[in-house]
């Protein structure tokens, strides 16, 4: 296989066309990454792991840390993750898998152990910006290998021209993390498990709009990350704060999701759009319906996220959107505001981190780079 050089040709001084290039959440979508469940084990119970839970989820994460799923979980999961996948292919994209790993094994640092976790969210691990993909500097200890899973897909896309970028890595020791820490209450500033002691965040506290990136500050997100960001970026891009009034903030797709030039999903819950950065004044603001309730107890007492997962779509193109078929409110609200919507099942993925945003990482939008806020 030829090489590439450093100015996007091959060692033959052949010009190069990448195959990564997305610039926003909604233009035509050709392939994607598709997350996996094999080999997935309960995370750690690391203080910044479960300061996102309530207490009593993180006593009994405790004890499920570092086993393997049960089946009662993984099957109904990947089903509905198959045929998510034959959806996504029906519709003329290509979809691309990690490699499988065994996240029972233990990795060390210096500092620390761990087992690992899961790849079913590949959102999390990697940003697309362009023709770049960004392996994010995570501040879970679980998911410190994570992307080693991608490594096959992502030296694929090197050599076929795409840049290819790796944030710090970070330390992760005890500096990173405020001792004794609590979730503020409602009325109480604002507080964060994560210190300033260096970079971190997670991709899916970001979303695209061409030029414009938003943003939320969260317990895997700080502002060092956010900054390290801003730098790498340059001048040509923009990054705004989203102000989210949850009070254990984690990755924007269920708060904040720009689906269309000038139009943005928000939940009610978490934003005020009287709040909402001033480049989105001209911007239609739509807000989410209430969630459907969900009746499995299974669910309630495994899942990862919170019910706002309604929220995490998957945009096709402009018109076309992928969301929840249990979430029949969303469905509507969805044609009233005259998108699309494409139902299919991924209720039960929410025991390993998210939906379809979440479970997806699109890395081919047939788009250019272009401005679309004041």
């Amino acid at each position: 296989m030829k090489a590439a050089a450093s100015d996007g040709t091959d060692t033959a001084g052949e010009r190069l066309v990448s195959p990564v290039n997305s610039h926003t959440e909604w233009d035509p979508l050709e392939e994607v990454v598709v997350g996996r469940l094999e080999g997935a084990t309960f995370p750690s119970s690391h203080p910044v792991v479960t300061s996102n839970v309530p207490p009593w989820a993180a006593r009994l994460q405790g004890f499920a840390s570092g086993f393997k799923y049960p089946s009662v979980l993984v099957e109904p999961a990947q089903r509905e993750l198959d045929e998510f996948i034959t959806l996504l292919e029906s519709l003329g994209v290509t979809v691309t898998r990690p490699d499988v790993v065994d996240h029972k094994e233990r990795f060390s640092t210096p500092h620390w152990s761990s087992h690992g976790f899961c790849t079913a969210c590949p959102r999390d691990s990697m940003l697309v910006i362009g023709d770049e993909i960004i392996e994010t500097p995570m501040a879970w200890p679980c998911r410190y290998f994570e992307t080693h899973a991608y490594r096959t897909i992502l030296k694929d896309y090197f050599r076929r021209g795409a840049r290819w970028t790796a944030a710090p890595r970070p330390e992760l020791t005890d500096a990173l993390f405020e001792k004794d820490f609590s979730p503020p209450d409602e009325g109480e500033p604002m507080r964060y498990i994560t210190t300033e002691f260096e970079p971190v965040f997670d991709a899916a506290d970001f979303v695209r709009a061409g030029r414009d990136l938003f943003v939320t500050r969260s317990s895997v997100t700080n502002r060092m990350g956010i900054e390290w960001l801003r730098r790498h970026l340059g001048p040509g891009y923009r990054i705004h704060e989203i102000e989210s009034r949850c009070r254990t903030p984690m990755h924007i797709d269920t708060t904040f999701m720009p689906l269309a030039p000038g139009k943005v999903l928000v939940n009610p819950e978490y934003v005020d759009p009287d709040r909402l950065p001033d480049v989105l004044r001209s911007w239609d603001v739509l807000v989410a319906p209430e969630p459907n309730p969900i009746d499995e107890n299974v669910l309630k007492l495994t899942s990862m996220c919170g019910k706002w997962l309604s929220m995490n779509v998957l945009m096709i193109n402009e018109r076309q959107v992928i969301a929840e078929r249990h979430h029949t409110d969303m469905l509507r609200a969805l044609e009233s505001w005259g998108f699309e919507p494409i139902p299919c099942d991924l209720l039960h993925y929410a025991p390993f981190g998210g939906s379809f945003h979440c479970a997806t990482l699109d890395v081919r939008r047939r788009g250019t780079l272009e401005s679309y806020v004041d």
